[in-house]
């Protein structure tokens, strides 16, 4: 995300449809608000995006946007501002009011950090850093309060919701205790609670020590799938198993504060061969929808005490890829994205393709990853002026969400015009919104649980926003 940029109390909850083909994603059926349904959607695109006369949000026609928090300027019910770097984000429902859980990812002693709070603190070294705060918004996407979650992390990166309507919030680092600025080792996923409460807050050491971006936790509450952003070499795509018979539950944090808890395994793709492919970027859009057979080969040393843990395997045993980000659960697989991979550097195998942005779907039963969406690489707009058609030209996706129809949300981190964009596994990609305050670029889209709004920020100078409109009509 931002430090690799380029020159549900029910949200969890996820749906689907029958499987087509073995290895096949899944077609998919009618689905209601709240059912986060497998892939192919068929959905009308939308129109033209609208420039906004007030220069933060071009959207298409019929469509507004509330801001709901402003780095700096809007208040915790503590008193303190709120803090910066909006990034990963899930949205709860609590009966009358959306609650957001949103991470930070802000390093240590920054004005403005995440206020430690007694009783949210990890690391009381780091003083004000990242973390999590807590928002509640009603209906309109009105602020009607804010507080701290957890603090005293580092670069609170992404996540992902738990099926009993809590957050896990991860660190993108794998700084260890230097017993001054930093008391603690960190890298970890921690568990956070809406109500501003944690679990002490514990490092959840059984899903590995490194730089974390984001999580999804399988329908069956057996494995966690956990993706490294990550180079020198490349990150890896993880999953974390249970112990037989074991599922996951509220009170697992206490087992998965155990390292040795569970299992953790690093992903492999095999080719035609039976050996791994040594790095996503050696597939491209002539592969698309093509499932591959996948492994998964366990990891020495989780808590890397030593060697980080991606230095553990070599390109002999697992698949690595520039950037992997975005994760996103469904019944029936799990969505990771990779952002790009840049041509003429050590990140990108001298015989690789270069690109801007591939998303993958993992599925569970077949256990076979097929590539759903791919943007080619494109210097002439990446590097130079702003595109003519701004809007058909997309780069770097980072976060990712399914939507109540099942079709994709994600957000860019990439070069000249950051977008929020609508993608069908498979098919079109649309613009529905454009940064116009800036280049940041855009984290943490979620869809409220009944699919009438859409909140996204953008991650400086820190805006939350809630986006409304016929959502409906465009993705149902």
């Amino acid at each position: 995300m931002s430090l690799d940029r380029r020159a549900v109390l029910r949200g969890a909850a996820v749906g689907g449809v029958g499987f087509a083909a073995v290895g096949a994603v899944p077609s998919l059926a009618e689905a209601s608000p709240g059912e986060r349904r497998g892939p192919f959607p068929q959905h009308k695109p939308f129109p033209p995006l609208m420039d906004d006369p007030k220069g933060v949000l071009a959207l298409p026609p019929g469509f507004r946007y509330t801001v709901v928090t402003r780095a700096g300027e809007t208040k915790l019910k503590t008193g303190q501002v709120t803090p910066g770097l909006h990034d990963g984000t899930a949205v709860f429902d609590d009966g009358r009011d959306y609650l957001l859980i949103q991470n930070h990812e802000v390093g240590a002693n920054d004005p403005l950090g995440v206020p430690p709070v007694k009783g949210t603190v990890y690391d009381a070294g780091v003083g004000s850093a990242g973390g999590c705060t807590v928002i509640s918004v009603d209906r309109t996407g009105k602020n009607r309060g804010e507080w701290v979650g957890i603090s005293g992390t580092l670069t609170n990166c992404a996540g992902g919701p738990t099926p009993w309507g809590t957050w896990m919030t991860c660190e993108e680092t794998e700084n260890k205790a230097n017993g001054t600025t930093r008391l603690k080792d960190h890298g970890y996923v921690f568990e956070v609670w809406g109500d501003g409460r944690t679990a002490h807050p514990v490092p959840l050491k059984a899903l590995g020590r490194y730089a974390h971006e984001a999580l999804a936790i399988d329908q069956d509450r057996q494995h966690i799938y956990l993706s490294e952003d990550a180079s020198g070499p490349n990150g890896l795509f993880y999953r974390w198993s249970a112990p037989r018979g074991y599922r996951l539950s509220s009170k697992s944090w206490k087992d998965l504060a155990d390292v040795g808890f569970g299992t953790l395994e690093a992903m492999a793709i095999l080719g035609d061969d039976g050996k791994p492919i040594p790095d996503v970027a050696y597939l491209t859009s002539a592969q698309l929808l093509r499932p591959f057979r996948v492994a998964w080969v366990k990891v020495p040393d989780r808590d890397a005490v030593s060697v980080s843990v991606r230095k553990q395997v070599t390109d002999a045993q697992v698949t690595r890829g520039k950037k992997f980000e975005g994760v996103y659960g469904t019944r029936d697989g799990v969505y990771v994205v990779n952002s790009y991979a840049e041509a003429g550097t050590t990140d990108l195998p001298a015989d690789a393709v270069p690109h801007d942005g591939m998303v993958w779907f993992y599925n569970y039963e077949a256990k076979t990853i097929q590539l759903v969406t791919y943007f080619p690489s494109n210097d002439a707009a990446d590097l130079g002026p702003e595109a003519r058609y701004v809007d058909y030209n997309f780069d770097s996706p980072d976060n990712v969400t399914v939507t109540p129809w099942g079709s994709l949300v994600l957000a860019e981190d990439g070069n000249a015009s950051s977008h929020v964009l609508s993608s069908t596994p498979g098919g079109p990609t649309y613009a529905i919104a454009r940064n116009m305050l800036n280049d940041s670029e855009f984290t943490g889209p979620t869809f409220s649980d009944d699919g009438k709004v859409l909140f996204v920020n953008i991650q400086t100078p820190g805006l939350t926003l809630a986006i409304t409109g016929p959502w409906r009509d465009y993705l149902g």
